[in-house]
Formats: C-alpha cells, sequence, structure tokens
C-alpha cells in the first residue's frame, strides 16, 4: 500500500529544496545585475535553469489531478493539457497533419515542447491509421526530464522519433507547438500615472519564513500535512523603471496598467521561418488578437502561475514549483511569421479547428465519460475560445492546398 502521507511529505521536503535553492541562484543573478532583473530573465530562469527551473527538474507537471484528490494520491500535477483532456485532440490535429504533409509533399514532423509525449503519440497512431509513410517524427525539447517521460511513452516507435536540442538547419515537414508560446519569457510593462515603466524583480534583505512559508500555507490548504519551513530565504520584490518600450498598440486611458510584450515568441517564429524551407507550421495556444489583448480593459495584464491545479497571478512566489505563463498575441506572432517570409494559413479558435478536424465524428466513438472530457476540448467555457490556432506554410502553392483545420470559423481579419 503507498504511503500517501510520506509520499507527500518527501514531496514537499524536495520542493522546497528545489525553490530554495533556485531562489538564491537567481538572487545572485540580480546581485550580479546590479540589483534588478527584467521580468524576463526571471522568468527564464525561473522555468529553465538547468536541474532546478520548473521545467529542467523532474516534477511532475501534466496531469488530471493535483497530488491529493478526495484523500487518494493522485499524479502530483499542476495542470492538464488538451492531449491528457483527450485522445480526440492528437487525433484531430493528426488530420490536420496528414493533409498538410500530403499537400507539401513532405514526410517529416517537427513538434516542439512535446510535454508527455501524448501528442506526439496520438498522431503517429492516427499516421498509421491512415497508412502514411512518415519518415521522421523530431521532437525538439530542452527539458532533460521531460525528454526521458516523452522517450518511455513513445518506446514503441523506437527508430522513428529522434530528439533534438536545437532546430536542424533545414526543415522540410510539418511543425507543431501546442503550449509552446505561453511559456516564453515576456517583458512586464506598467504605466503608473501616465509614465510606462519597465517591471523588473529585485531582493529584500533574506530572513525566516518559519510558519508563514507560502509552500506550508498552500501545503495545508490542500491536505493537513505538517510542511518543512524553509529556514531562511530569498525574497524577491517588484521594481519598476521607466523605460522607453511600449506595448504594441495604443493603450486608451489614463488609467494605470499592466501588461505584456512578447519578443522571444515573435524571434520563435521568425527562426521557425529561417529554417523552414518547405512545410506548414501550427501553433496551439490559449490568447488574443492585438485588439483583445490590449482592450483597455484588461489593466492588470494576462500573466498566470499554476500550481496543484490552482491558479494565482503571483510568479515571484514558490519559484521553481509554479509554471509561469502569459496569454499570447497572435496578431504579433502573425506579422512576425508574415514579415520573415511565412503565408498565414489561417487563424480561429481551438473549437472550430477541431471540429473542422472531425471532432464530432470521432466523440460519437466514444463512451459517456470520454466522451465528456473531449466535449471539453472544444466548450466555450473550458478550451474550444480561449485557445487558439494560427497556422503558417512555406514554399507551399497555396492553390493546392486549403487546409482543413481552417474551412470554416477562419478569423484571421481579426488579426
Amino acid at each position: 500500500m503507498v504511503d500517501n502521507l510520506g509520499v507527500k511529505k518527501e514531496s514537499l521536503k524536495l520542493g522546497a529544496s528545489v525553490s530554495a535553492t533556485l531562489a538564491a541562484r537567481i538572487g545572485q543573478q540580480i546581485m550580479v545585475a546590479g540589483g534588478w532583473l527584467p521580468f524576463d530573465d526571471y522568468m527564464h530562469a525561473a522555468l529553465y535553469t538547468p536541474g532546478l527551473g520548473y521545467y529542467a527538474h523532474a516534477s511532475q507537471k501534466f496531469g488530471m489531478l493535483p497530488f491529493y484528490a478526495d484523500g487518494a494520491h493522485g499524479a502530483g500535477s499542476d495542470f492538464v493539457t488538451a492531449p491528457e483532456l483527450s485522445p480526440l485532440f492528437g487525433a484531430c490535429v493528426g488530420e490536420q497533419v496528414a493533409q498538410a504533409l500530403q499537400a507539401t509533399g513532405t514526410h517529416c514532423v517537427y513538434e516542439f515542447g512535446a510535454g508527455s509525449g501524448a501528442l506526439a503519440l496520438q498522431i503517429y497512431e492516427l499516421l498509421a491509421q491512415r497508412s502514411y509513410a512518415l519518415e521522421h517524427y523530431f521532437i525538439i525539447e530542452v527539458s532533460a526530464s521531460l525528454r526521458a517521460r516523452q522517450q518511455e511513452k513513445l518506446a514503441a516507435f523506437a527508430g522513428k522519433v529522434t530528439w533534438l536540442d536545437q532546430l536542424p538547419t533545414q526543415m522540410r515537414g510539418v511543425v507543431l507547438g501546442n503550449e509552446v508560446l505561453d511559456a516564453m519569457p515576456v517583458k512586464l510593462l506598467q504605466r503608473t500615472a501616465g509614465v510606462w515603466h519597465e517591471r523588473g524583480v529585485s531582493l529584500r534583505p533574506a530572513h525566516t519564513l518559519g510558519g508563514t512559508d507560502p509552500l506550508q500555507t498552500k501545503a495545508r490548504t490542500q491536505n493537513p500535512v505538517d510542511t518543512p519551513a524553509l529556514p531562511s530565504a530569498v525574497v524577491f520584490s517588484w521594481q519598476d523603471r521607466p523605460t522607453a518600450l511600449r506595448p504594441l498598440v495604443e493603450i486608451a486611458g489614463n488609467h494605470d496598467y499592466l501588461t505584456e510584450i512578447h519578443p522571444q515568441a515573435e524571434a520563435f517564429v521568425r527562426t521557425l521561418a529561417e529554417h523552414l524551407h518547405c512545410g506548414a507550421v501550427f501553433l496551439i495556444d490559449y490568447g488574443f488578437p492585438e485588439s483583445e489583448y490590449y482592450h483597455p480593459q484588461r489593466h492588470m495584464g494576462t500573466l498566470m502561475c499554476h500550481y496543484q491545479h490552482m491558479a494565482d497571478p503571483d510568479p515571484l512566489d514558490l519559484v521553481g514549483l509554479k509554471d509561469i505563463t502569459a496569454h499570447v498575441n497572435f496578431s504579433a506572432v502573425a506579422l512576425a511569421g508574415q514579415d520573415a517570409g511565412l503565408d498565414v494559413l489561417g487563424y480561429c479558435n481551438q473549437a472550430r479547428f477541431l471540429l473542422n478536424c472531425g471532432l464530432l465524428s470521432k466523440m460519437e466513438l466514444l463512451a459517456q465519460i470520454p466522451r465528456g472530457l473531449a466535449a471539453k476540448l472544444a466548450t466555450e467555457h473550458e478550451m474550444g475560445e480561449l485557445f487558439k490556432v494560427i497556422g503558417f506554410s512555406k514554399g507551399v502553392d497555396l492553390g493546392n492546398f486549403d487546409p482543413l483545420g481552417f474551412t470554416q470559423g477562419d478569423r484571421t481579419h481579426t488579426l
């Protein structure tokens, strides 16, 4: 029998140690930088510091359940992504991939940030059902721990799946990214009393957290387990500095306003354009077009953290233990792609994309419970509206390629 209480305590001890070590590492980085670190540098360190950052250590990230659910031993995950919610997500995306491979005359798939490996497995199985001769499935993954999990899940396709540390010099095929752009570091801009500032992170003096440790407080909220307090820790605080940076559109009004800009996501799309010689790109993420992203009423920005299936807006807390994300500005992504030589194939919400790719007919074959989970992919109050899909192509005759996922409900005109 699994000792749930013992497993929970050991997990919290490990998490506390990782968080304290990473906080000290980032604290040193801040001091070397003169006492202030732009938020995008902080976010990169919090997510990707080798062995310590959220995506660089071995904790469970993806799954349906937090560590405890109704007293049972859960998956220990922080959030669920579409491929974990239902295999029909990958089956539908696979239909688009199959069509795009055929239209582009290519035979390779390149997936960025493959998470648990579930999407790759679902797509590979769909292509096998369609008897498509896929030459290779490449996964570009920066996390060693996630790579290991992907390799375990995709063991049946050993020899057909290759893991890469960086983009190939030349790519020919279909490029995929599901919830990749939202994990790329962003810059924070704060307008205060009419003056724009860049928001960064500075240090407060180290002090004893004791019983007020936020990790301890959160753990007690979820399960009555005594959590070891961190004996001492670096404490981060916000600090704003005047800047010449501006949001991509003028923000109406003179009220205080916090938002993000996405130079790394835009650079990523430009790099894809440089390396892709022939093929198509499909990026799936939560976000808005520019007019909605920088709406005057969205004055608190979109930055959000995820820990044990709870969301909060404080990235300075539990560093290394929480995911940090920001919604995607799809207008900026589209413009970056066009400027770099990509053609925009389409843009729509996830619901319309999956329905175009046959979601309803696939759901009819499921039992009631898995059918209900699959419905969450498309329902408006779940993933259907918040998540969007944008497609690009390069070196393709668009007269012979009408992408399946954008046949109805295309919103390219809103970008």
